[in-house]
């Protein structure tokens, strides 16, 4: 055999090869091009936002042991595919709850997001208008119910609510979403007293972010995101007449931690539309809702932000399946990151996912085209992992393709799988 022999390229053969990009000033828009998953996103928010802003994200309760158990109980997911089907076209499209999406996904409320981005919820909304998929806007949201429907009409839009020791202020503001047309109210019912959030303690996070000597030292390293927060509006809670302190000062103020199934029948008479309860953790509690009438439940643990070492609702939910029957309208949420996640939870008998922390980092790494950059991979992902279960329709798919788990290793804090 003859050996190597070695020799000068041509440019002839050089040029097809050579890829020169011309520099951009769109740095924003590159970095978001580049993201190919949400892990990514956070990344590029991590670089973009002030550690106590990203921590508020990105942090849970006490151990972080229930935002590590919801991650691990995706990660754990053992996919079992089928070949030989025609998977060139895929339907993921579901329709609940007067919804509908190309993917079951529904986007979750969350608080204060004028901080991550101080195009905050309008961001949010305006992405998921051009994606087809229902947002939820939060009680401790910063655009009010009336100013997010003006601005963006087309949006399918719920409300989250947290009941009020006030009952006039609560009644005030579900007849407000209502007359905004908000059709489905989302109750939140795990938040009887604030749960220990340490990065938020340790930082010294305020609502909002006070100038201390700490925040003033960090504007050196982020200096674009101190500039855009103070000089755009205050950022401060639509819907609350109160404000200043920690979360957990405001949410011990006022929020009732004296709220019980009781509650439910004056919500009824008061909310003209669907009422979910978000917050289930127990199957006796789903089937206790649902024999009072409510319309759909949320299998959540917060996001691992209130009690620590609760239940992953992806493991939660074929119990609770079982409970309430099939027609119940079930969603979870927390823990995903990954498309894949969305299919997981819907093969093990969710309707659909709600996602959270996904689209905010997005939001800090780049408004609002950085939230259309996270639902464009996970809606990408979606349909490759049906692809690739050789699933057509999402209506399709069932226990066989995502069989149990076996049980499982918690990881220690800080060592969060990220699907």
């Amino acid at each position: 055999m003859s050996p190597l022999r070695r020799r000068v390229p041509t440019w002839s053969e050089l040029r097809p090869l050579v890829r020169v990009e011309p520099p951009s000033l769109a740095r924003t828009a590159a970095a978001l091009r580049r993201a190919q998953t949400v892990e990514d996103l956070r990344v590029l928010a991590r670089r973009r936002t002030p550690r106590a802003v990203f921590d508020y994200v990105d942090g849970a309760a006490e151990g972080e042991r229930s935002l590590a158990r919801a991650r691990q109980a995706f990660a754990d997911v053992e996919f079992r595919p089928r070949v030989l089907r025609d998977v060139k076209h895929v339907d993921a499209r579901v329709e609940l709850l007067g919804v509908s999406s190309p993917v079951p996904l529904v986007l979750a409320p969350t608080g204060f997001t004028r901080m991550m981005h101080t195009q905050g919820e309008w961001a949010v909304a305006r992405a998921a208008a051009a994606a087809g998929v229902p947002y939820t806007l939060s009680t401790m949201g910063t655009v009010s119910v009336e100013d997010l429907a003006a601005d963006v009409p087309d949006v399918q839009r719920w409300f989250q609510l947290y009941l009020w020791q006030d009952r006039e202020a609560s009644r005030a503001l579900i007849r407000r979403a209502a007359a905004a047309g908000f059709g489905t109210l989302v109750l939140t019912v795990d938040t009887a007293v604030a749960g220990q959030r340490l990065r938020d303690v340790r930082n010294g996070l305020t609502i909002p972010p006070a100038l201390t000597a700490r925040t003033l030292g960090g504007m050196a390293l982020h200096p674009r995101w101190w500039v855009d927060m103070l000089t755009s509006e205050p950022i401060e809670f639509a819907s609350l007449r109160t404000s200043g302190g920690t979360v957990a000062d405001l949410v011990d103020r006022m929020f009732d931690p004296s709220m019980t199934t009781d509650d439910l029948a004056w919500l009824r008479e008061e909310w003209p539309g669907r009422i979910v309860v978000k917050g289930v953790q127990h199957p006796q509690d789903a089937a206790d809702l649902v024999a009072l009438g409510m319309d759909g439940l949320v299998l959540s643990n917060h996001g691992g932000r209130q009690l620590d070492r609760a239940v992953a609702p992806l493991d939660l939910l074929p119990e609770v399946r079982a409970a309430v029957g099939p027609d119940v309208p079930l969603l979870i949420d927390g823990g995903v990151m990954h498309g894949g996640d969305i299919v997981a939870a819907r093969a093990r008998g969710a309707d659909a996912v709600m996602v959270g922390r996904a689209y905010l980092y997005g939001l800090m790494a780049g408004g609002e085209p950085g939230v259309a950059r996270a639902l464009e991979i996970l809606v990408s992902q979606v349909h490759r992992t049906l692809r690739l279960l050789g699933v057509s329709r999402i209506a399709d798919l069932g226990p066989d393709h995502v069989p149990p788990a076996a049980a499982r290793h918690t990881p220690a804090p800080g060592a969060l799988p990220t699907s």
